[in-house]
């Protein structure tokens, strides 16, 4: 689940196919350590993934995101992360699917344009859950699904 969450940050399937084919050609019959693999992936995919990697690695948490639709505005922010973790996710803010936000463990807000409010969704292809604050119950009450994230089969 947090490589198809990588995937979804890196956002290109040839540059993660060439992530993945290049961690065998770089480090092929040799012993290496995570941290050598955590680089490897950051360098190439371009983005600094060290707090995504300290979440998903060094953590049993699973990334929440708390939000709350008021009106035409969506606030929101990351709970249950490690110090620093901001990482974008999808999430739905027109009827056209998803677009990238970047929650912090700050409040933030954007505005939401929704013919319906109620169909806010959080990409499942991130590993991440969701809970709705407006409700008082977690979006996965709502949506019907247990956790959001993971590979689509």
């Amino acid at each position: 689940n947090m490589l198809h969450t990588i995937r979804q940050i890196v956002a290109d399937d040839d540059r993660w196919r060439g992530i993945l084919r290049g961690l065998n050609e770089t480090f092929r019959r040799q012993a290496v350590s995570g941290s050598q693999v955590e680089e490897y992936i950051s360098r190439e995919a371009g983005v600094d993934l060290s707090k995504v990697f300290d979440q998903y690695l060094r953590t049993t948490l699973v990334p929440t995101l708390e939000y709350r639709i008021e009106g035409t505005a969506l606030s929101f922010r990351w709970t249950e992360v490690v110090p620093g973790f901001d990482m974008q996710v999808g999430v739905s803010l027109t009827d056209d699917g998803f677009s990238v936000i970047r929650p912090t463990e700050e409040w933030q807000e954007t505005d939401l344009r929704l013919t319906d409010p109620s169909t806010f969704r959080v990409d499942p292809d991130y590993y991440v859950e969701a809970r709705d604050l407006g409700t008082g119950l977690p979006a996965e009450s709502r949506t019907g699904t247990v956790r959001v994230g993971g590979p689509r089969r």
